[in-house]
């Protein structure tokens, strides 16, 4: 992380463009010199905020509770695209949630065209795209400044059944615009040799699909927001949990919000991106109101297993099995002897990638357990198992013999029932917006989550159609 600190280039292209980007060298480069004019924040009892202001009351545009890979991109996009102040609130700091804990990756390959969180996620991917290529346009390697790699993706199939399901995924991918083929069991040997291989093999392969490294990609959209603290525009405030909404009228609007360090106004919105925590949080803030919005969002517990220098296998691309797709295959239930709640139904299917740094990451295992974040040595060695079935190399390994290079990254996805994450401004409470549910797609959703937000925000007309992702319907 010390080499992102030093960087000196630009973090922040603007990302204003059409849906159908077509942008040339010249203008990206002009991209990176425009800023808005400065502009101060103001204390209620007037003055300027400092970098390291300890006034516990503070006025602000925009009020930003969470600072996720989501929370970080929404105050971003607002610092770009307009002259509105920002503050971020978290009661932890950044990538200590579900973002710190994944895989990175910005995969299509399991996703499914048509869908709207498929409209989604390639809107997403073309502003990571853009941003990349702002990156290396500048002469920095995207590489080492957001960990960006194109991997390409393999979903791997391992029964007929399975099998015929990628062919069709193939088709479906490739008539909505995306570089994908099928490959039989020797093309996928070709592929991955280490992967275990049999004539009921095969795999839906993009070749263009890439990953980021979170660690490094929140660092520069950090470094890039604290640009704005010269311009009296950006402030953040970590590890001071938000408490209840400040409402000064009757009506039911929200004026921002009380933390237990501060009084954060938001005199334009306050937009709460908390992750699994949405929910329980907004259950919290309106406690104490007639107000009645229940957020579904729950979370969804997750294992991700981190090998640092293990160069016993050799991986090539990004690899996740067909069963990922409905998490619902290599269910664990209680007719092989393990005594699990009906409320923590656990699925592991195998996911293998590597990180920017090197490292071996393996995964994943989904399961409902609350807010729970402790180690469980079960689900590690159920996740070791599952990835051994398709590597045979693995087999010569255990856990154990791995310890002292094996660190478990465990997370929780902000999991809402159906699927969506929800994306809009709450019903019949004005300036308060929710962006949360995205699961395990944070990353893969969070630039055009952050631009469809800026644009309720602003007023501006949206690149995407927001209804299938409007909290009125589904939150009550």
């Amino acid at each position: 992380m010390a080499g992102i600190s030093t960087l000196h280039l630009n973090p922040n292209p603007s990302l204003k463009f059409n849906h159908q980007i077509h942008t040339s060298l010249n203008q990206k480069n002009q991209l990176f010199s425009i800023l808005p004019s400065p502009r101060k924040i103001k204390r209620r009892n007037g003055g300027n905020l400092g970098i390291c202001a300890v006034c516990a009351t503070h006025s602000f545009d925009v009020v930003v509770v969470g600072a996720g890979i989501i929370g970080l991109s929404i105050a971003r996009d607002l610092l770009l695209r307009s002259n509105l102040s920002v503050a971020v609130v978290d009661a932890a700091v950044p990538c200590s949630g579900a973002t710190g804990a994944g895989q990175g990756y910005l995969w299509m390959v399991h996703k499914t065209p048509g869908t709207e969180v498929w409209d989604l996620a390639m809107r997403s991917r073309k502003l990571w795209e853009l941003l990349a290529d702002n990156v290396q346009d500048q002469g920095f390697d995207p590489l080492e400044t957001l960990g960006w790699k194109k991997t390409g993706s393999l979903l791997i199939g391992r029964a007929e059944a399975e099998l015929n399901q990628l062919k069709r995924r193939v088709q479906e991918l490739s008539k909505a615009g995306v570089r994908a083929e099928y490959l039989s069991h020797d093309d996928l040997a070709n592929k991955e040799p280490e992967l275990g291989i049999n004539q009921q093999s095969g795999a839906a392969f993009l070749p263009d699909d890439c990953q980021l490294d979170a660690y490094r990609t929140m660092a520069f959209i950090e470094k890039g927001n604290r640009l704005f603290k010269t311009l009296g525009r950006y402030a953040e405030f970590y590890r001071d949990p938000a408490v209840h909404f400040i409402r000064s009228n009757g009506k039911g609007k929200i004026d921002g919000i009380k933390t237990q360090k501060n009084t954060l106004y938001g005199r334009k919105a306050t937009i709460i991106a908390a992750g699994c925590w949405t929910g329980s949080l907004m259950d919290k803030l309106l406690q104490d109101s007639h107000i009645v919005l229940h957020v579904p969002i729950k979370p969804r517990k997750g294992f991700l297993l981190n090998l640092e220098n293990f160069d016993n296998l050799d991986i090539r691309h990004g690899l996740m099995e067909a069963g990922y797709v409905d998490h619902q295959k290599s269910v664990i239930s209680e007719s092989e002897g393990v005594d699990l709640d009906r409320n923590e139904a656990l699925s592991v299917s195998m996911t293998v990638t590597r990180d920017a740094c090197g490292n071996l990451l393996i995964g994943s295992s989904r399961q409902f357990a609350g807010f729970n974040t402790e180690l469980d040595t079960f689900i590690v060695d159920r996740i070791w198992e599952r990835a051994q079935q398709f590597f045979p190399a693995l087999k010569e390994f255990s856990v154990k013999n791995l310890s002292e290079q094996m660190n478990v990254r465990i997370g929780l996805r902000p999991y809402m029932p159906d699927g969506k994450p929800v994306i809009g401004p709450a019903p019949g409470i004005p300036n308060l917006f929710l962006a949360s549910g995205h699961e395990g797609g944070g990353l893969s959703m969070a630039l055009g989550t952050a631009e469809m937000v800026t644009d309720m925000v602003l007023d501006n007309p949206l690149q995407l159609d927001c209804k299938p992702f409007s909290v009125e319907g589904r939150c009550c």
